[in-house]
């Protein structure tokens, strides 16, 4: 009898720890999902580098801060962290030594994070290979180098993000809203900034500057003009490229790192929270045939036939495996040129999206075209596909041209 009853006392024993195994193994594949739609990996990865170890030079106005490493390492990483440090870490902007992070880190979109979702994240990451290798150190110009300064800053705005309101909005807007708003953290760049980096949240998801570059309004009557449906949006974020266009500089990494590896249905919701329960209606543009076109978009077009045509079609039509189509691009319909200005004069490097879907590096042509031959370039596109009126004049695009892209800047992925 006391054979029996220890033998079942020992099964019993094995099946509770083969259940908290499982338990465990259910919660760090959790963890990797909500990382992914958290989009930890783009800042805390460097390019070639382990995954998590740090490194990623992120500039800011303030100068260049270093993703740090998360991976499990005591030394270097957060492994000597316990779950509510890293909770308060996420939320509150803290160290473990109790400093104040930069708000590089998104703690002010974080702060709404749920404690169930912060506790599957913290344990993927304990899971994952441990980089015993420190990530470079932040070193901003005074004042922004004390930390210490950072506790007056996060009073103010450390809790920016508020959430709207949900009322009578479906479960799927809901899940989209915390989606972008909170794990997303999507208003971190598409939302303006004041002059001290805090997130204007009148002006939420109304666009705003990343290093030279335009991160667009995100809002529903401004999606819609560009031509956004729920249907393609959720491509979009799905395979990096719809007709719309693909995916380039900031947004490249957010693809590769992220919004590829998210589930249909929360595709679905984010596209469902940014365009609404019930949509605007997609804005079509018509192509503007070339006698109605002002004369520096018809001098543009010979510009397009030198240098664009070979890859993107003599109509504009595009080449599947080389070059997106100018047909229903959403970049000429924006009336900020600065996004078209900077691909133009600085290219895209090859983009590599899911499968075998890829797009050939477009060169730059800062060399090839003045000012004047850029005007007229940038005015024959805008006005043929993009609704807009080819009205861009030599100084303007001169002093954006100028403008470019911060000296501090990381290398666009």
């Amino acid at each position: 009898m006391a054979r029996l009853l220890s033998g079942l006392l020992l099964a019993a024993g094995f099946g509770l720890a083969a259940s908290a195994q499982a338990a465990d193994a259910e919660l760090v594949k959790r963890g990797e999902y909500l990382a992914r739609a958290a989009d930890c990996m783009a800042c805390h990865t460097a390019e070639g580098g382990a995954p998590y170890a740090g490194g990623l030079p992120i500039a800011s106005p303030f100068g260049t801060i270093y993703g740090s490493n998360i991976t499990p390492d005591k030394d270097h990483g957060i492994g000597a962290y316990s779950a509510d440090e890293f909770f308060a870490a996420l939320t509150q902007g803290k160290r473990k030594d109790g400093a104040n992070l930069y708000p590089a880190m998104p703690y002010t979109s974080y702060h709404l994070i749920k404690r169930e979702d912060a506790d599957a994240i913290y344990a993927y990451l304990m899971s994952v290979e441990p980089v015993h290798r420190p990530a470079p150190q932040t070193a901003l110009s005074f004042p922004f180098n004390v930390r210490v300064g950072l506790a007056g800053w996060n009073m103010l705005y450390g809790k920016g993000v508020q959430l709207p309101s949900a009322e009578g909005k479906s479960e799927t807007w809901q899940r989209g809203q915390y989606l972008v708003e909170v794990l997303g953290h999507c208003g971190e760049c598409h939302t303006p900034r004041n002059a001290i980096g805090a997130l204007q949240q009148d002006k939420r998801l109304s666009g705003g500057l990343l290093n030279g570059y335009l991160a667009p309004s995100l809002l529903p009557e401004d999606l819609a003009a560009r031509g956004w449906n729920q249907a393609d949006l959720a491509a979009f974020l799905e395979h990096g490229m719809s007709g719309q266009g693909s995916m380039f500089n900031e947004m490249f990494p957010v693809h590769h790192h992220s919004t590829q590896h998210l589930e249909s249905q929360d595709l679905a919701a984010m596209a469902t929270y940014l365009l609404g329960d019930t949509p605007p209606t997609a804005k079509a543009v018509q192509h503007v045939p070339y006698p109605q076109l002002s004369e520096s978009s018809k001098r543009g077009r010979q510009q397009y036939l030198n240098v664009c045509a070979g890859c993107h079609g003599m109509e504009g039509e595009g080449k599947p495996h080389i070059a997106v189509a100018m047909q229903g691009n959403t970049t000429l319909r924006l009336s900020d040129t600065r996004n078209l200005l900077r691909v133009v004069v600085d290219g895209i490097g090859e983009q590599q999206f899911g499968g075998f879907e890829r797009m050939q590096p477009m060169p730059g042509f800062a060399e090839k075209l003045d000012d004047a031959q850029l005007t007229d370039l940038l005015n024959y596109l805008r006005q043929s596909w993009g609704g807009l009126p080819g009205d861009l004049d030599v100084q303007a695009v001169s002093q954006l041209k100028s403008d470019g892209v911060p000296a501090h800047a990381g290398k666009a992925m």
